[in-house]
């Protein structure tokens, strides 16, 4: 055996797994792109990834298609040494496809191709045999709760986590155009709270798990995924904190705020970089964010680690696979120091 193999898995990550195909004309409108980039992509991989290269032993809990696109997520997974044992191949069914125009800094359309997606596939008999129970966190994704039976797998693994002392951390993930109805993600993650220790959310993605009408859901441009939400923020955290002990709200170039149940709200300043990308900067925020947990180091420094993450990747084009190492971590800390 090696040691990958007797490491026990310390994180769990359950949620969409896919193909990113990133234009390589940067600035180009989606017409006149002539070459694509082949990355690995979806929310709860990335962070599986980005953790595992900080040096946490992580597995995705996800599922892919008897298909090439499959065969090419389980490999790349297994190069970054996430495990990958309790990801199911489902016949029958496509693993995900994201294409992406890349428009810097902020602009980056997104099309998703989740028609019969393998992911939603998952099951909770799909979860049964990993070890949750034996984790130390457990990261769900807001986009497993769209569509059963991924949604009821989400539930389980949370119950499952919550009743063995496993922290649970919830990302928001809010992705307007992959539910039925968009309402339905307030009143799915509500649901979710009771067995949720630490929400991670964007200012949108806040208010969007408050959403009460449609018309409070802005998006401008086709196929864009982050639309404007409106909200009252401070108002909407305040009531998610009533339900779990910590919510975490990520600010963009700003850093981020902790807030915990019973203390003053953390700000934590952010890292100042040249913009290239904004793409896979929340992801590797999260991964950063439970790496600190996970090493025993306090709120601050969690989410300092994870805005350092945040901020590396955004001075590149891509998710996954440009997550930085413990090492690039520390060297930007180490030379940012006047922003603490």
């Amino acid at each position: 055996m090696t040691g990958d193999e007797i490491r026990p898995v310390e994180l769990f990550t359950l949620g969409r797994s896919s193909i990113d195909l990133y234009s390589l004309d940067i600035g180009a409108a989606f017409p006149d792109i002539t070459r694509f980039g082949a990355y690995l992509g979806g929310s709860p991989l990335n962070i599986a990834v980005g953790a595992s290269r900080l040096g946490v032993r992580s597995a995705l809990l996800s599922a892919v298609g008897e298909d090439q696109v499959g065969d090419f997520i389980l490999a790349g997974l297994k190069r970054e040494g996430v495990e990958t044992r309790y990801i199911p191949r489902k016949p029958g069914t496509r693993s995900s496809a994201v294409l992406l125009a890349i428009q810097p800094p902020d602009r980056f359309p997104i099309t998703f191709y989740r028609e019969n997606a393998a992911d939603i596939q998952l099951s909770i008999g799909d979860i049964h045999t990993a070890p949750i129970e034996s984790a130390r966190a457990l990261v769900l994704n807001g986009s497993a709760l769209a569509r059963d039976p991924s949604r009821t797998a989400t539930f389980s693994a949370a119950r499952r986590a919550r009743e063995a002392g496993v922290t649970v951390y919830l990302d928001l993930d809010f992705r307007a155009d992959q539910w039925p109805d968009p309402l339905g993600f307030g009143l799915s993650v509500r649901a979710l709270l009771r067995d949720t220790d630490v929400v991670i959310g964007t200012e949108e993605e806040i208010n969007a798990a408050h959403l009460t009408g449609a018309s409070q859901v802005v998006i401008r441009h086709s196929m864009v995924t982050a639309p404007e939400i409106a909200g009252d923020l401070a108002a909407n955290t305040a009531a998610l904190l009533g339900e779990v002990g910590v919510v975490v709200v990520k600010e963009g170039a700003r850093g981020c705020t902790v807030h915990r149940q019973g203390q003053e709200a953390l700000r934590v300043p952010g890292f100042p970089v040249e913009v290239l990308s904004v793409l896979g900067a929340g992801d590797a925020f999260a991964a950063g964010l439970v790496t600190g947990r996970l090493k025993g180091l306090d709120w601050f420094q969690s989410a300092r680690i994870g805005n350092a993450c945040g901020a590396i990747v955004v001075t590149r084009i891509g998710c996954a696979d440009f997550t930085p190492t413990w090492d690039e971590v520390q060297a930007l800390m180490d030379a940012k120091q006047t922003n603490i």
